[in-house]
Parts: C-alpha cells; sequence; structure tokens
C-alpha cells in the first residue's frame, strides 16, 4: 500500500471522514476526505498494489486488496466507504475480474463494521465536474481544486477521491434526491 503521510487519528466531532474506494485487481485507488457543512478537507490518497507476478494469482490479488483495505481503515478511521458501481465493459471477462475486486473491497470495508454507499461513474462525474461524460483528466483537476492540493492526484487516487467528494455532495442533498427512486416534475427533483 502506498499512501500519504499517515494519519492515526479520528476526525473531529462533527466530521465525518469519508473513505472512497476504486476497484481494481492490480491497483486498488483510495480517498480519504473529512466532510463538515460544505466544507471538504483532503486527508490522504494513495493506492493498494497487488503487484504483477504470475506467482499473484486471482485469490492473492483479492485478498491483498481485502487486507489493503482493512489497513486503510484501521489507520485512518473513516466512518463510511464509498465504491463506484461496476459499468458492464465490452469484455465480459473484465466485467467478472473488476466485479470480483469491487467485491473484495465492498467485503473489506463490511469487515471493519463500515457502511458501504455506491454511486455511478455517471453520478460520481456529475457531482465532481459537472457533466457526467467527463475524461479522467477533468476529474483529476477538479480532486485537485475541490480538495486545494498542490498537484493532481494519481488516476486511480482521484477517481477514489471523487467517490468521497460525491458521497459528501450527495449526502448534504443532490444524490440523496436523484436516486433510482426519483423523478423530475415541474422542473424539480421529487422522491416517489
Amino acid at each position: 500500500m502506498s499512501t500519504g503521510a499517515p494519519t492515526l487519528m479520528a476526525p473531529s466531532p462533527g466530521v465525518t471522514r469519508i473513505l472512497g474506494l476504486d476497484p481494481g485487481l492490480r491497483v486498488t485507488g483510495f480517498g480519504i476526505i473529512d466532510a463538515a457543512n460544505n466544507r471538504l478537507g483532503y486527508v490522504a490518497s494513495g493506492s493498494i498494489r497487488t503487484g504483477d507476478n504470475a506467482d499473484n494469482g486471482l485469490p492473492r490479488r483479492l485478498k491483498a486488496i481485502l487486507d489493503g483495505v482493512r489497513e486503510v481503515i484501521a489507520t485512518y478511521r473513516p466512518g463510511i466507504a464509498v465504491v463506484e458501481k461496476v459499468f458492464v465493459n465490452i469484455n465480459p471477462q473484465s466485467t467478472l475480474l473488476l466485479g470480483q475486486a469491487r467485491g473484495a473491497v465492498i467485503c473489506g470495508a463490511v469487515s471493519c463494521e463500515l457502511p458501504v454507499a455506491e454511486y455511478t461513474a455517471l453520478q460520481i462525474k456529475q457531482a465532481v465536474v459537472g457533466h457526467g461524460k467527463a475524461a479522467k483528466e477533468q476529474v483529476q483537476h477538479m480532486v485537485m481544486k475541490l480538495l486545494a492540493l498542490a498537484a493532481a492526484p494519481q488516476p486511480d487516487a482521484a477517481d477514489a477521491l471523487a467517490c468521497a467528494i460525491c458521497h459528501a455532495h450527495g449526502s448534504s442533498g443532490m444524490a440523496a434526491i436523484t436516486g433510482p427512486f426519483a423523478r423530475r416534475r415541474g422542473g424539480r427533483m421529487v422522491s416517489i
């Protein structure tokens, strides 16, 4: 696992610490932010790497992801984990493998008693960039701006931070009313 400077303390009272996770079999990105009212603060980001070694078969990679997620949770003590929902890829084998990595990430969070929120890539990009078809570079740039970072984070960490930002924005309004049971009526979103 590669991380920013470790923070071995829980967040302050009134602050929600959010762990964003971007699952991948070789590299799983993570990003941690603190959210209070409308303010976001960067805590840490990095990646859990499973290696390219032929000895690292699928079961070992999944265990490395599970253990890495648990280590991040033990170190930073988030209150919730956020994971991107899997989309159906052109290659069904790739989709299946990504789904298994995602399962390891979710199991790592749940085994540490964390609630897990899930958002689609479209929801995440909409919350961070303002439109759902944003390029990776646009997501990196907006993550850097929203968290007042000196440089753009690595792509996997940026995607994980974007998940966390989406949840922070969503829990204060947008995603709470634009979930699967919402419909636009008379120019406004309403729950149904």
